[in-house]
Parts: C-alpha cells; structure tokens; sequence
C-alpha cells in the first residue's frame, strides 16, 4: 500500500507550479491518476493545461482544472472563486478517484486571506492516508508546515525580470 504524502513547494523562487507538473507527470507515468487544481490562475491557454489536455484526451489519467480568476483580474469576485475551488478540493480530495491532488497556488490563496488555516486544516483531515496531496504557492501556512512530510523552498537568486525580460511562452506559462 502506499504511503500518500504532504507535499509543499513553496518560497519567492520560480518553479513550484513547474516542479508540481513534474511530480504529477511522473505519478501519471507510474500510473497513478492525477489531479492538478490550480487556485487563482485563470483558464488564460498556458503550455501546461495544452500538454495535459493532450494527454488526458489520449490516455487519461490525469487532469487540470484552472479555478481562479488570474492573478491580474482586479474586477472579479475571487473569494467566490477560491471558495469554490475548495470546494472541488475537498470533492476531490473525498472521492477516491485520484491517487494525487496537486493544489498549485493554495498557500498563495491563503496569504491573500482567500483561504483559511481552518480550510487547510480541514482538506489535511480529509485526506485518505494512501493519497498524494501537492501544496504550491509563495508562503507556507504554519498549520501546513506542521504536518507535511516534504517542504521544499525555491529561492530566486536572479530572474530575468531583473534585467526587464517579461514572462516568456513555454517558460513561465
């Protein structure tokens, strides 16, 4: 029987949704069914969501649902949004159909006060003890970082926005 772990990416670095998408491909390989939700990032074409649409339409086994409204929408009603990406989390988190859930940006939806610590608290109750559960996103909840298994930080130590190069296809998206 496996043995599901806490896993967090978090930190000011790039690549913790990157790192994610790696972990979920390679359970996805393994054969484990794999869902990524992604909390505040909109359903905006990325090179993720194309190359996952293609594998799901062709194998199955894995899949991405973006929640959020973008991190840019300053019009839209993202509590509505994060309440109801939680909603799916602990949906999926219940139903028994995925061996990982991959919640990208969850500790971001928190710091933006979108998500509580009762929430995460609750989806960490909620999780059977042979299931994958991913947390990513700048900052870590203390009640997080008390009962996951694997932290990771990624720390920026220089970026091309430095040198005023923008988000660039197929690297940041």
């Amino acid at each position: 029987m496996t043995h599901g772990l806490v896993i967090v990416n978090t930190g000011d670095g790039k690549g913790k949704t990157t790192a994610a998408l790696g972990l979920a491909l390679r359970a996805w390989g393994d054969g484990l069914r794999v869902l990524i939700l992604q909390f505040l990032k909109s359903n905006r074409t990325t090179g993720e969501k194309s190359a996952i649409g293609m594998i799901r339409e062709q194998f199955g086994g894995i899949e991405l649902r973006s929640c959020g409204l973008g991190f840019t929408n300053r019009n839209g009603d993202h509590e509505e949004a994060a309440k109801a990406a939680l909603c799916e989390a602990k949906t999926a988190i219940k139903c028994g159909i995925w061996d990982m859930v991959i919640l990208d940006e969850i500790n971001y939806a928190v710091r933006a006060g979108l998500v509580t610590d009762e929430d995460i608290l609750h989806l960490l109750d909620l999780r059977p003890e042979n299931l994958h559960l991913v947390f990513t996103g700048r900052g870590i909840p203390d009640v997080l970082r008390e009962r996951a298994d694997l932290i990771t930080e990624m720390q920026c130590l220089r970026h091309p926005y430095e040198k005023g190069i923008t988000a660039q296809k197929g690297i940041e998206y």
